[in-house]
C-alpha cells in the first residue's frame, strides 16, 4: 500500500494515510480524555493521616463520604509517627488531611512547615481565634482547632476530698506522698499541661513542682489514663491525672467494674478560682504537599459544621470548639455541672516550652 506521494518535489501522505493519522489522534484524543477522567475521579478521594484512633469517628468519615461521594482514605498512627512520617515522604507525600490530638504538636508541624496555610471564610467564622493558629505571613491559616478536652484530677473519696485538690500546684504537697498516678512524663498530654504550668510560675518553679510530683508518686509511671483512674478505684494510688474524655466513657459506661470505679472516685478541674483547667486541643490541617486541596478544605468545614462538632461531644465526650453547639452528652454534665472556666493561653507558648520542659523532666528523673 502506498502511504505518500509526490506533488512538486514534495512528499504528502496518500488519502489513506491522511485517514490512519486522523484515526490515531481521535485515540490519543480519546485516551487524554480519559486520563483526564481518572485524575477527576481521583479528586473524589482524600488522603488522611490521623492520630484520632476512635471507633465513635467512623460516623463521621461515613456522613461525609455519603454528603459529599469523596472516599476518604486513612492512615492511623500516634502524632509523633504521622509527623515523622510526612518528613520522610516530603513532596512525595499523598496525605491531604493531617489530624493530630496534641496542640503543641500542631504548633511544631506548622513552624517545621508540614502544613499548608489555607483561606477559608467558613473556618475562620466558626473556630475562635485562640484555638487556631496565627495567620501566615503570605495569608492563610496553617491549622484549625476541631475539639477540646480537660487536664483533670481524679481522686479517692475514701482518702481525699475537693477542696484538698482543686489546683494543679497542690499536686505536688507533701501530704499527698506515696499518692500519684500519672502516665509518663514525656506523653504530650502531660507536656502539654508541665508546658503550661511553666508558662504561668515560670522554669525554676515548674521544675520545683515536677520534682514534688515524682516525690509524691504512688510508683513508677506506666499505662494510659484509664489505667491510672482505675488504679484509684483500687486504692493503688490516692490520685491521678487524665484527660476528661477517658473519665467521662467510664461515667457513660454500664459495665458492672465500669460503675464501681465510677463510685469510688471524685473529680476536680483545677485551678478554677484563678486562671482555668488547662485543656488540650485537637484539630487538623492540609498537608503541604496535598494534591486534593480542595477536598481537604471542604472535609477540615465538614468536621466544623455543627452536625461534627455535636459527634465531638456526644460520640467521643470531648467539648466543641464551635460556640452555641447543643449536645446532650450526660457525662460532660455530670462531671461539670454543666460547665467550667478553662485556662487561656497561646498555644505558641506551650510549643516554646516543651523543650525546657523535657530538660526538666530529664533532671527530676520523671519517667
Amino acid at each position: 500500500m502506498k502511504f505518500w506521494f509526490s506533488y512538486r518535489g514534495f512528499l504528502l501522505p496518500s488519502a489513506h494515510y491522511r485517514v490512519s493519522l486522523l484515526v490515531r489522534w481521535l485515540c490519543v484524543l480519546t485516551l487524554g480524555l480519559a486520563g483526564a477522567g481518572t485524575g477527576l475521579a481521583q479528586v473524589k478521594e482524600l488522603n488522611i493521616y490521623s492520630a484520632r484512633h476512635y471507633a465513635s469517628d467512623e460516623v463521621l468519615y461515613a456522613n461525609f463520604t455519603k454528603a459529599t461521594g469523596i472516599k476518604l482514605n486513612r492512615v492511623d498512627a500516634d502524632d509523633a509517627g504521622i509527623l515523622a512520617r510526612l518528613k520522610a515522604e516530603g513532596s512525595a507525600s499523598p496525605a491531604d488531611v493531617i489530624l493530630l490530638v496534641d496542640a503543641t504538636r500542631l504548633w511544631r508541624a506548622e513552624m517545621d512547615g508540614l502544613f499548608l496555610p489555607i483561606r477559608s471564610t467558613t473556618l475562620e467564622a466558626a473556630i475562635p481565634a485562640s484555638l487556631r493558629a496565627m495567620p501566615a505571613a503570605g495569608g492563610g491559616t496553617a491549622w484549625f482547632g476541631l475539639s477540646t478536652r480537660a487536664r483533670i484530677v481524679v481522686y479517692d473519696k475514701q482518702k481525699f476530698k475537693k477542696s484538698d485538690l482543686d489546683t494543679y500546684e497542690k499536686l505536688a504537697d507533701v501530704k499527698f506522698k506515696g499518692q500519684l498516678c500519672t502516665r509518663s512524663g514525656s506523653h504530650p498530654y502531660n507536656l502539654s499541661l508541665f508546658s503550661s504550668m511553666a508558662e504561668h510560675l515560670g522554669p525554676p518553679a515548674t521544675e520545683a513542682w515536677l520534682k514534688g510530683l515524682v516525690a509524691n508518686m504512688a510508683r513508677s509511671p506506666k499505662g494510659g489514663d484509664t489505667d491510672q483512674i482505675r488504679a484509684v478505684a483500687t486504692g493503688e494510688c490516692g490520685l491521678a491525672l487524665s484527660n476528661s474524655y477517658y473519665l467521662a466513657r467510664l461515667i457513660r459506661s454500664t459495665k458492672p467494674a465500669d460503675v464501681k470505679v465510677v463510685e469510688r472516685i471524685g473529680v476536680v478541674f483545677p485551678n478554677q478560682a484563678n486562671r482555668g483547667t488547662h485543656v488540650n486541643v485537637a484539630g487538623g490541617a492540609v498537608a503541604r504537599h496535598a494534591k486534593n486541596i480542595e477536598g481537604a478544605t471542604r472535609f477540615l468545614e465538614y468536621l466544623a459544621s455543627p452536625e461534627a462538632q455535636r459527634h465531638f461531644a456526644d460520640g467521643n465526650n470531648e467539648w466543641p470548639v464551635v460556640t452555641g453547639i447543643s449536645q446532650d452528652n450526660p457525662a460532660l454534665k455530670a462531671m461539670t455541672g454543666g460547665s467550667f472556666k478553662s485556662e487561656q493561653i497561646a498555644i505558641s507558648a506551650l510549643g516554646r516550652n516543651q523543650v525546657k520542659v523535657q530538660q526538666m523532666l530529664d533532671r527530676v528523673d520523671f519517667k
